[in-house]
């Protein structure tokens, strides 16, 4: 393994900075995932996402068997609640308990910031206000092919249920014998996942966004999933909502003198276990970036997952040194990182300095694994860079918000001969006199 150390005033530096900015970048990933003799990605995805269109469930099934070597009937699709039962009841209680922990402090943390109507504002005979009001239906998707993530299913479908979504509906790929993990099921019946299909992926996405003869459409998709999966979302964006486009993991971690090198490793090790993941420190202090090398060298090894770490920690690893923690904050600003982590001596000071994160960790006990799992916000993030722009996934983006609009009659009279110059200027003479014809019938009333 070669992680190796930067230092910005060297003066190579910002040619790999940019290189790596550009390797962890969207387009970048896409570019790459299509770049051997295989058919681009984007291409098989658009021909997937067409085909369910147009053939419903007979495509599904074909692709559920070509990609998860899984042969099904239309009827299997949906699991049953029979099923689901079955995995509860052979749920290990500790686990359970772990779900339901997770899932009260998600719920709690999402009613906490949960959109509310604000107050109308009245005046002059008008009163407007903003109504926020939740989709009627929600898709969830939930990978299970590397890794089975039951924390996806609670972090996508509890904000969801927060937000009143009358009905919500998980994907999730089965195993080559048709069944879905004990853990994913019992984590959906936890978290209040009103139905479950046995299929995953780009045909998954294209099932959720337009229906199957067995898969009823929905009107808002969420969740995590490799890259074909993402860009089904991309694909179908505009016939659903979507979230975001979350692609492969990422933490940038600012630290100083005082951070525990060890804690530090095991952290950037932590997110390189995903495969793919990134993970990228930041540091003033040399000694520190030297440490923490070490500690990644031993403890990498221990990984059950190491091979996977250590690729990942080659491709998309990096310990930079910098001047000061201001260029640190600089730096991962410019990264704009799904996870940061801060663990310095006043790590509030340099959070105040960081305009782009899909989340912020602030001090040595609040290593990114609280998030993953318990802490409460979603872990659905922004990844790629797109933190400059994006946010993650929470209650609200499962709701929309409609304005309301009321005049009286002296209210319309006293506006109407701005809307009427307005419409004009603009050639709509319809809308000019559907203003003023409602002034002159209040004048003949008078």
């Amino acid at each position: 393994m070669a992680l190796l150390v930067w230092k910005t005033d060297d003066s190579e530096f910002r040619r790999r900075f940019a290189g790596l900015i550009k390797k962890l970048s969207l387009d970048e990933g896409l570019r790459a995932a299509g770049s051997d003799d295989r058919e681009p990605p984007r291409e098989v995805v658009r021909r997937i996402v067409e085909d369910v269109r147009a053939r419903g469930d007979a495509a599904v099934l074909e692709y559920t068997e070509r990609f998860d070597g899984c042969a099904l009937r239309p009827e299997q699709f949906r699991v049953g609640a029979q099923e689901i039962e079955a995995a509860l009841a052979r749920c290990p209680d500790d686990l359970l308990g772990a779900m339901e922990f997770a899932a009260e402090r998600i719920r709690g943390f999402q009613q906490a910031i949960l959109l509310r109507d604000p107050p109308p504002i009245a005046e002059g005979g008008r009163t407007l206000s903003l109504r926020y009001r939740p989709v009627d239906s929600a898709g969830i998707h939930v990978p299970g092919a590397s890794a089975s993530l039951a924390s996806s299913v609670l972090m996508a479908a509890v904000p969801a249920v927060v937000a009143g979504v009358g009905r919500i509906a998980m994907v999730t790929p089965p195993r080559q014998d048709g069944t879905v993990s004990d853990d994913r099921l019992v984590a959906a019946r936890v978290a209040g996942v009103h139905e479950v299909y046995r299929v995953g992926g780009a045909q998954a996405i294209a099932a959720l966004a337009f229906g199957t003869e067995t898969i009823p459409a929905v009107d808002f998709i969420a969740g995590p999933g490799n890259i074909y999966t993402m860009l089904a979302k991309k694909e179908v964006f505009g016939q659903v909502g979507i979230e975001m486009l979350p692609g492969p993991s990422e933490v940038v971690i600012i630290a100083d003198e005082s951070a525990d090198a060890r804690h530090v490793a095991a952290d950037l090790i932590a997110q390189a276990e995903h495969n793919p993941g990134s993970a990228v420190l930041l540091t003033d202090c040399e000694e520190l970036a030297d440490a923490v090398v070490a500690a990644v060298e031993s403890q990498v090894a221990a990984l059950p997952r190491a091979g996977a770490a250590r690729t990942c920690l080659d491709e998309y690893g990096a310990v930079i040194v910098a001047s000061s923690l201001a260029e640190c904050a600089d730096l991962a600003n410019e990264l704009a990182p799904e996870h940061l982590e801060i663990v310095t001596r006043d790590p509030e000071q340099v959070a105040e300095q960081v305009r782009h994160s899909g989340a912020i960790f602030l001090g040595p006990w609040s290593p990114v694994a609280v998030g993953d799992y318990v802490a409460g916000p979603s872990h659905i993030l922004p990844t790629s860079g797109t933190a400059r722009f994006s946010s993650g996934l929470s209650a609200n983006d499962f709701l929309k918000r409609s304005s309301v609009v009321c005049y009286d009659r002296e209210a319309l009279q006293k506006d109407a001969p701005s809307i009427a110059r307005l419409a004009r200027c603009e050639g709509l003479e319809g809308h000019a006199r559907s203003v003023e014809l409602r002034g002159a019938e209040g004048e003949d009333q008078e």
